[in-house]
């Protein structure tokens, strides 16, 4: 065994989602072949931890060396081209917002849930309720515990659900409104997402208040999104404003990963039949339309709300609607890993195509690299 011969095994391997094997897209970073302890070690560009894809990948890579005889160690890294001194959140590898055109949709459910589900994938994650306005993140995760100050004026975030947790509802008595201009909430964003000790995250989810305004204007020109989730329901009153949100995010150049259609159905608990409250089939006919992918659709259930209410995502439980979160959840991940492979496949060179429903938007350079990790992350287990 060399390292050619490995990566010629390696050709083997197919991205599902770029439509070629992972060396010719560019995503072996690195092949070491220590012949004495009869060991191969191979770092990827895998940029999603815990995506069900890259952790399908990961495992054809071991099967695609199972017969050599060789162990094999996989370790994951997507090299950035921000230098440490440039990068706003040096230790998070993706930041995901989580966004709606109007209020009343379920964002902040979905943005819970989210988070809650790709920690309990075993993801290091955090929280940051941006609704500076109306946060109502700490309920939603029964967050009793309030951040500590460091002796260095910085902010140690609480944990819950073993998510990192930030809002504006720790800073202020329960029932006090925040009545500020502009201005004011851009200086207070900035220092929490500077001033936060996050640490190492492999992913830090944004619940963004409802609308286009001053907030989602700061997020969108001080943080390095790797993309963004938009939620609607079905009606087209949602679907138009969900519609200006996509606006937002392409001018702005940054990734839309894919629309969640919420309260896409009640099931009777009586009958058995299920009722399309708000219509049906709004959210995927969207997504179809701007050919972006659908993440998935999300039941109208009482215990949605009863979750939300006593503070446990409804994501952790057992059933058809925990079940269906999950899935946006998997797939939330996924279309987070295409966007990070593809990055790394055009910065090194490879022409590999992009995924099918990836978001029209593009953005620039700058943008692209600043969520990388500063260290390598490791594979899902089974990777």
């Amino acid at each position: 065994m060399n390292e050619e011969a490995v990566r010629e095994r390696l050709r083997s391997v197919s991205d599902p989602d770029l439509g070629d094997d992972i060396v010719s897209l560019g995503l072996v970073n690195a092949i070491d072949v220590d012949e004495g302890a009869e060991r191969v070690r191979i770092s990827l560009a895998l940029g999603a931890p815990y995506s069900p894809n890259e952790s399908a990948i990961a495992g054809d890579v071991r099967d695609a060396l199972a017969d050599t005889g060789y162990d094999v160690d996989l370790t994951a890294r997507i090299p950035s081209e921000v230098s440490p001194d440039e990068d706003v959140l040096p230790g998070v590898e993706n930041v995901i917002a989580v966004a709606s055109g109007k209020g009343g949709v379920g964002k902040s459910t979905v943005a819970v849930n989210l988070a809650a589900g790709l920690s309990k994938l075993g993801a290091r994650v955090g929280l940051f309720d941006a609704d500076v306005y109306g946060p109502n993140v700490p309920r939603m995760v029964a967050a009793e515990e309030a951040p500590q100050a460091t002796g260095e004026q910085t902010i140690v975030p609480p944990e819950k659900y073993g998510m990192k947790l930030m809002s504006m509802a720790f800073l202020v008595g329960e029932d006090d409104p925040v009545i500020w201009r502009g201005p004011m909430v851009h200086q207070l964003l900035t220092q929490l997402v500077e001033d936060v000790e996050w640490g190492d995250l492999d992913y830090l989810v944004l619940d963004l208040p409802p609308g286009t305004g001053d907030t989602q204007l700061t997020v969108l020109q001080t943080l390095p999104l790797t993309g963004a989730v938009i939620v609607t329901t079905p009606q087209d009153v949602a679907i138009d404003d969900a519609r200006k949100g996509l606006e937002m995010f392409g001018k702005h150049e940054t990734n839309v990963l894919g629309i969640v259609e919420n309260m896409s159905s009640f099931r009777c608990p009586d009958c058995g039949s299920a009722h399309d409250i708000f219509g049906a089939g709004g959210g995927e006919a969207f997504a179809a339309d701007n050919d972006l992918p659908f993440l998935g659709s999300l039941p109208l259930d009482p215990s949605v709300r009863t979750g939300g209410d006593g503070g446990e995502p409804v994501v952790l439980d057992e059933g058809e609607t925990a079940d269906a979160f999950r899935v946006m959840t998997e797939n939330v991940a996924d279309m987070t890993g295409v966007v990070r492979r593809r990055e790394a496949s055009e910065r090194s060179g490879s022409q590999g195509s992009s995924a099918a429903g990836a978001s029209p938007s593009e953005r620039s350079g700058s943008q692209g690299s600043s969520a990388a990790g500063a260290s390598p992350s490791e594979p899902s287990p089974g990777e």
